[in-house]
């Protein structure tokens, strides 16, 4: 079952059985953006955003310590999801990844974890 890879515009996630690795293409790593690796028990919830054909969709996986505010307040809002480090960008035409990595996401979460001695 693990590791699933979903692939994204800018970026794939693997998810693990206890974590989730973020590994950015190469244009998205010259925009500054950087790989990342989250613990599911720090992911808050994956909040996302369902693309058009005019513009992107995200799912930007929230952590218990992220601000309000993802950037500046002077930023436009699309801007401050695409250079999240905890944000996947998804085409119209990958809007069923999309789905499914959230869907993923979501229960991966609920999922029993063995405690750590």
């Amino acid at each position: 079952m693990y590791p699933r890879t979903f692939h994204g515009f800018n970026a794939k996630a693997i998810l693990h059985g206890d974590h989730v690795e973020i590994r950015r293409q190469l244009l998205a790593g010259v925009g500054g953006a950087k790989d990342v690796s989250l613990v599911l028990s720090d992911i808050v919830k994956p909040l996302s955003k369902a693309p058009t054909l005019m513009v992107n969709g995200s799912v930007y996986l929230a952590t218990d310590p992220d601000p309000d505010q993802l950037s500046y307040w002077t930023d436009a809002p699309r801007t401050r999801i695409a250079r999240a480090q905890n944000a996947i960008l998804f085409t119209w035409w990958q809007r069923h990844v999309q789905r499914d990595f959230v869907s993923a996401v979501e229960e991966a979460l609920r999922a029993p974890r063995p405690r750590r001695s």
